[in-house]
């Protein structure tokens, strides 16, 4: 499908100049997060307290590689990236090989990515109030089991839509793409979320809804210290939040055409969406309780931090 549309590289610049800063942030606080899980396993090797509050790093270390991944797959979907920066590999690809791209960020992302990440963060906060909670690669065995499932459901719903052309659905349930020729002849390549993907990460979304409040509410029902629970609430509230609105905004995008401005504004709505829950969960899950842990010692740790009371008889397991 092709269409005309006005030159306008200002507007443009200005969207992806705010994608691109947003990108390079939360990318640079994967980093960070990533030298604090490091650091906490080179200084576990001197110390018995921070040995068992590290036993979890493979999941914070899952956890920052899912927002890294994520983050890497929006930046490489902006036509201004893939024109500006990507132009030895772009050059050589049709534009239905540009827009099979888009199939495969789309799958990557509701599919893989961002549940991935969603599934891991309810992890850690379960995991936060158990006596013997798992540790080596168990837990990342489990997250991918997970995902798997949504995975192949985005994978036969975008890559192979046979089942949906038959059912003879309007365009908005299977429109991954759109390629535009500009004033110039250029010829550009927009993604879009297909709304039969936005149904089903809606339908995970529901479900994680339901068992993130729930897990929240058993930790700070069990949890005593005030920090913590101070923790938890805005854990909780930022993820209710944003998840649901990601899904409203991603369903409301196929309400415009990929190319006009009013679906760029709602899919950096979407995008927003994520990188707040993203980068309030890195902060909230892997780089406070590492870096409190780290300057007390490692004594009395829990998996959210040091010297976490819980409101239970038995003693927790410091983990």
């Amino acid at each position: 499908m092709s269409n005309t549309i006005p030159d306008s590289p200002i507007l443009d610049s200005a969207y992806d100049f705010v994608t691109l800063v947003s990108i390079t942030a939360i990318l640079g606080l994967s980093f960070v997060s990533l030298t604090f899980i490091f650091h906490l396993c080179l200084r576990s090797r001197t110390s018995h307290h921070l040995q068992s509050f590290n036993s979890l790093w493979t999941v914070r270390f899952l956890l920052v590689t899912f927002v890294s991944l994520w983050a890497i797959n929006e930046l490489l979907r902006l036509p201004f990236f893939r024109r500006k920066y990507l132009d030895i590999f772009s050059s050589a690809l049709t534009a239905d090989q540009q827009a099979n791209l888009c199939k495969i960020n789309v799958v990557l992302s509701l599919g893989f990515f961002e549940p991935g990440f969603l599934i891991t963060l309810l992890f850690l906060v379960n995991v936060s109030i158990k006596k013997d909670p798992p540790n080596g690669f168990g837990p990342v065995a489990f997250v991918f089991a997970t995902c798997f499932p949504f995975l192949l459901l985005q994978m036969f719903s975008v890559v192979y839509p046979t089942m949906m052309h038959d059912l003879s659905l309007p365009i908005m349930f299977q429109q991954s793409a759109l390629v535009s020729i500009d004033n110039l002849g250029e010829t550009t390549t927009f993604c879009a979320y297909p709304l039969i993907s936005t149904m089903i990460f809606g339908v995970f979304g529901c479900l994680y809804c339901l068992s993130f409040m729930f897990s929240c509410g058993q930790v700070a029902y069990v949890v005593i210290n005030k920090g913590l629970r101070i923790r938890t609430l805005v854990l909780a509230f930022v993820v209710l939040v944003t998840l649901p609105l990601q899904i409203l905004f991603m369903g409301m995008s196929v309400m415009w055409s990929p190319e006009s401005r009013e679906h760029e504004g709602v899919v950096l709505i979407v995008f927003f969406c994520s990188l707040v829950r993203v980068a309030v969960g890195e902060g909230i899950v892997v780089i406070k309780p590492i870096a409190d842990s780290l300057a007390v010692g490692g004594i009395c740790c829990t998996v959210w931090g040091p010297g976490i009371k819980l409101n239970i008889e038995q003693e927790p397991q410091h983990v």
